[in-house]
């Protein structure tokens, strides 16, 4: 089955986070939004049908789901990453960061540290600091357009500040790696060294590029909790959904009781219905979609080479969220903000919100119609271009 990504739909008026709530953001109207990480494509058409068949039943009661559901979360990860996951190490939750949240809360006690690579993706300050935790981070290198760990850094912050829980965004978000097996065997050997307990954001983990390979933390330490869910990979964030595998029993109980202590219990009726479709239908799509993207990023990578020089495009390993360097341009982060905003009249993500470390980039979501992204690319050469921008 050939599936369609140019069609353009309109979401405007749909209460979207992404299109209805510039004002209320603190952005003028009128911006064509390319910031939060959701796409602007239908969920696959075999999940809709599922989602509309439980629908149509007219009864959205408590649910639970049975063992088809288990079978299609450890099927995918099994078959896509030699994950193997039981339906004993999974944790339901409504998000991965909710599900941070109540890490952080179970695995730690206020005012001991948390670890973090920055610039990161900012919820995860968020989950920490919110929760009375001290925040300690391991700033990643950048050095000729590429970002690398600083393992020296890595392991003194550890032991300094004495941390035992570290918050890994695998693939990373905002920069884009892919963090290869020898990375990730070095930050496994200093945490398993120093008794840290390894927390892995996998959500992007179905986006990687190039032939490039995602291994799941789970693989290298069954003491790890890797946090996982379909709302990237099949567009399904507002059903609220995600699974969360902890093999180890005591952390898993810990991680239990503190989602319970939060008052929450049973997940969406229509999101549980709709990550059993996704894991067991969307692989066709999902395939189909990764083609689709890779030809977006080459459409960016062509455009800023022949058309804007000066932004540079840090090569993505993986997701469908380029960061983009503008630091040639000289500009404060503000006033880089600025030009995007009232001159290209783009919605990016500001470089910044992922920590200091991103002063001079703007993050990029190319999950969209290539005219759309047309679109977007053209907006910033007649605000970045020209003789003297």
């Amino acid at each position: 089955m050939n599936y369609h990504f140019d069609t353009v739909l309109d979401r405007r008026g749909t209460n979207s986070v992404k299109y209805d709530f510039a004002r209320e953001k603190g952005k003028p109207d009128g911006l064509l939004p390319l910031w939060v990480a959701d796409m602007d494509f239908p969920a696959p058409p075999e999940v809709l049908a599922d989602i509309q068949k439980a629908a149509a039943h007219g009864i959205f009661g408590y649910t639970e789901p049975k063992d088809d559901y288990y079978s299609a979360v450890s099927g995918w990860f099994g078959s896509r990453f030699g994950y193997p996951v039981t339906r004993r190490d999974i944790v339901k939750a409504p998000g991965v960061v909710f599900a941070l949240a109540q890490i952080v809360r179970a695995l730690t006690k206020p005012d001991e540290p948390v670890l973090i690579q920055t610039p990161v993706y900012y919820p995860l300050y968020s989950v920490i600091q919110d929760n009375g935790r001290a925040l300690v981070t391991n700033p990643l290198r950048y050095s000729e357009g590429k970002y690398s760990i600083d393992f020296d850094d890595f392991e003194r912050k550890i032991i300094v500040c004495g941390v035992k829980l570290f918050i890994l965004c695998s693939p990373h978000n905002p920069v884009g790696r892919v963090w290869t097996r020898d990375e990730l065997d070095e930050m496994n050997r200093v945490c398993v060294k120093y008794g840290v307990t390894v927390v892995s954001d996998e959500i992007h983990c179905d986006f990687v590029w190039d032939g490039r390979t995602h291994t799941c933390f789970g693989l290298l330490n069954e003491n790890a909790v890797v946090a996982a869910a379909p709302s990237k990979t099949f567009n399904l964030a507002g059903l609220q959904v995600s699974n969360i595998f902890v093999k180890n029993a005591e952390l898993r109980g810990k991680l239990i009781t503190e989602i319970k202590r939060s008052g929450y219990d049973q997940l969406n009726t229509l999101g549980l219905a709709a990550c059993q479709s996704a894991y067991s239908k969307g692989g066709p799509w999902l395939d189909e979609l990764k083609a689709y993207l890779t030809e977006n990023i080459r459409l960016v990578r062509a455009f800023l080479t022949e058309r804007l020089p000066k932004v540079r495009l840090v090569e993505p390993e993986g997701t469908y969220l380029l960061w983009l360097d503008f630091s040639e341009y000289g500009l404060t982060q503000e006033e880089l903000d600025r030009r995007v905003t009232e001159g290209a009249k783009l919605w990016l993500s500001s470089g910044t919100i992922f920590g200091a470390e991103g002063e001079g980039f703007q993050r990029i979501n190319i999950a969209c119609p290539r005219a759309v992204l047309a679109d977007a690319l053209d907006r910033l050469e007649n605000a970045f271009g020209g003789a003297g921008a």
